[in-house]
């Protein structure tokens, strides 16, 4: 976990070259799923459709990575594809991004790796969040939903010097406009769990 920072709601430096681990926290979020004729008939309107998922495991070790990120490589490759999309349509990317020297290293160098050609903005709420463990794949779904509903993308906190290995588009400071349609979301949790989703604009 993160040592702490001279003020705590700077702990969490999700891609940041001074990052020294997560934070744990706290929080919840709840995302509706109907079939689209179903929120029809009630005169719902959707934020964004669930058009594809991926789901890899690399269990190699109990709460690090795998080194070379290849079941977080497999469900981001899977997720796209089962939208009947490819790497390059991919707009943003809502990067799991906990602030821990070793998994933004392996992520930044996931995303780069697949999703490289379309140089996606790429972002993670945790830096406001905190890592919330169970809930952040909820939670960051939620954004990820949002983001293409609003066509903004939320900066990352606490984000003051990018890590120079990073090479990825994370956006900072303040949030950026972006026409999109397709967004990834990542959830890399222990045990080697991997889960992408891909929603796409409604």
């Amino acid at each position: 976990m993160a040592a702490g920072a001279d003020v705590p709601a700077g702990a969490s430096q999700p891609f940041d070259r001074h990052r020294d681990g997560f934070v744990l926290a706290e929080g919840a979020a709840v995302l509706v799923l109907e079939r689209p004729e179903h929120a029809a008939a009630r005169g719902a309107v959707p934020y964004a459709y669930l058009s594809g998922y991926g789901a890899a495991a690399d269990a190699g070790h109990a709460t690090r990575p795998d080194p070379e990120g290849r079941g977080a490589e497999s469900a981001l490759r899977a997720a796209p594809a089962d939208a009947g999309l490819g790497p390059d349509d991919v707009d943003h990317v809502n990067a799991h991004g906990t602030s821990t020297p070793l998994n933004d290293a392996v992520e930044s160098a996931t995303i780069r790796r697949v999703l490289g050609e379309s140089h996606p903005a790429v972002t993670s709420v945790k830096g406001v969040t905190g890592h919330c463990l169970g809930a952040s794949g909820a939670i960051e779904a939620a954004v990820a939903v949002l983001s293409p509903h609003h066509q903004l993308v939320p900066p990352t906190a606490n984000l003051t010097e990018i890590d120079a290995g990073m090479e990825v588009d994370v956006v900072a400071d303040k949030a950026r406009p972006l026409p999109m349609s397709t967004v990834v979301s990542h959830s890399f949790g222990f045990g080697g769990q991997n889960a992408v989703v891909t929603p796409t604009g409604a």
